[in-house]
């Protein structure tokens, strides 16, 4: 029997770099017996249907034929838009990634350099599910020099509303899959370099 006690470990590191870019990774390692299941398209898949309710639709995605786009609320204006999906398979870490290629959220001379990353791997005796966010640079910032009131200002907004959202889903993916009655604790871990935020 399980129990409640023993808390299931999220990994989770958010910096931003010397030159003004979001690195952003949250991860959990599931049971063995979920590889098969955690493709990067299912996590992904799972991630799309958790942000649109959670968010009641203010971010809503929508699949074009371009790529993907985050609207807000029913309108066509775009907060985030990306590119067609790319697969790779390297080292054993299985990727569906999504090139930011503009929106309202992005800087508008920064577009087409961000990725937004759904990955699967196995990872001690497990399999490891990792939400990965890199070389965003969001327009809150203004820069790649950005102010200490722009740096608070995105710390206390959008980075924090993405650090939620994405440690909650992966706790909302692992009571679907595993069990119910996990419980979590979020814990840093030390990627690569940067300032907190």
């Amino acid at each position: 029997m399980k129990s409640a006690e023993n808390k299931i470990e999220i990994a989770c590191q958010q910096v931003l770099s010397d030159d003004g870019a979001v690195f952003s990774i949250q991860w959990v390692v599931f049971p063995v017996q979920h590889a098969a299941a955690l493709t990067p398209d299912f996590i992904m898949g799972k991630y799309l249907s958790f942000l649109r309710r959670v968010t009641l639709s203010f971010a809503r995605p929508v699949w074009t034929s371009n790529g993907l786009e985050f609207r807000l609320l029913s309108t066509k204006i775009h907060l985030l838009t990306f590119a067609a999906l790319a697969y790779s398979n390297i080292g054993g870490i299985s990727s569906a990634s999504l090139r930011i290629c503009g929106g309202h959220f992005v800087q508008s001379d920064q577009c087409n350099r961000g990725m937004f990353s759904f990955m699967s791997e196995n990872f001690k005796g497990g399999v490891k599910v990792t939400v990965q966010l890199a070389d965003y640079y969001p327009r809150l910032l203004v820069s790649n020099n950005p102010s200490l009131a722009r740096k608070w200002l995105y710390r206390l907004t959008q980075a924090a509303v993405h650090k939620l959202l994405t440690t909650r889903f992966l706790a909302h993916l692992y009571r679907e899959l595993e069990w119910e009655g996990a419980r979590f604790r979020v814990v840093k871990v030390y990627m690569k370099k940067g300032e907190e935020i």
